[in-house]
């Protein structure tokens, strides 16, 4: 049986590949979800990538993956720094979820060191660039179906 997992990015990262290359990588979007998908399908998994600018919409995708019980991968963009309602989203999880980020927000701009999401998450992985969510992945495929 396939393990359904849902990669959500929020603000911005439509616009991989073209937004800030020295700090997001060349990878686009389109690269990102054929990467997740790729290596979903290698580790059992059905993978969704969803993306959106709209704060609102996560929170739903989070409600949904609470609902289901379905293991999330989230990069919350921008809004790991301030969303409240997305950390209270979050926060309702029934299963497993990663926060990933492309690059290493303690190396950056001192407002991009707290997160209001790793509270409630399962584990945060940062840094490695598009690797960040090839090591989610991997690492939801270490836990139990649930």
């Amino acid at each position: 049986m396939t393990r359904r997992v849902l990669v959500l990015n929020g603000p911005n990262l439509g616009r991989l590949g073209s937004r800030e290359p020295e700090v997001y990588g060349s990878t686009s979007y389109a690269g990102l979800v054929e990467a997740c998908t790729t290596l979903g399908k290698e580790l059992g998994f059905e993978v969704e990538v969803r993306e959106t600018n709209d704060e609102g919409t996560l929170i739903g995708w989070l409600h949904e993956a609470a609902d289901g019980r379905i293991p999330v991968v989230l990069n919350p963009g921008a809004f790991t720094h301030y969303s409240y309602g997305m950390r209270d989203a979050a926060a309702q999880r029934t299963a497993p979820l990663i926060e990933v980020h492309i690059s290493n927000p303690y190396t950056r701009e001192e407002f991009r060191h707290t997160s209001v999401v790793a509270a409630v998450a399962s584990g945060t992985v940062a840094g490695f660039g598009i690797g960040s969510y090839r090591l989610a992945l991997r690492a939801l495929a270490e836990e139990p179906a649930g």
